[in-house]
């Protein structure tokens, strides 16, 4: 998969989930099967300004050349989704969620394996 189109994915997942998890955090939380308290709605309203991080990062970060900067991107991001996915499946196998929760992990999933596909060193074809 090419960078901008991973990048583009990206952008859209995260402006689908952070003004849900930013605004209106307990009905996605009750449809996960999750518990939610005021703890969890501040982690949730947290976690929805980091998406918006990433929507930002990606987005316009999406033309990127070939270079140290994007390289940098690919690697935060490569880590993010990495440790987002091991956690989230933690959660779930642990029963913090309910089935709908194996769509986050392979969301997550799909980006660090993606994101760990370009950090690959390409093959150059004469």
């Amino acid at each position: 998969m090419k960078f901008k189109t991973l990048m583009i994915i990206k952008a859209v997942v995260c402006i689908g989930f952070a003004p849900i998890l930013l605004f209106a955090p307990g009905p996605l939380m009750k449809l996960l099967g999750a518990s939610f308290g005021s703890g969890a709605a501040l982690l949730a309203r947290e976690y929805g300004a980091a998406l918006c991080g990433n929507l930002m990062l990606t987005w316009f970060a999406r033309n990127a050349e070939a270079s140290a900067t994007r390289w940098a991107i690919i690697l935060a991001l490569f880590v993010y989704d990495a440790v987002a996915f091991v956690a989230t499946l933690t959660i779930l196998l642990s029963g913090g969620l309910n089935v709908l929760g194996w769509g986050i992990v392979i969301i997550y999933l799909f980006f660090a394996v993606g994101f760990g596909y370009l950090l690959l060193p390409q093959k150059v074809s004469s």
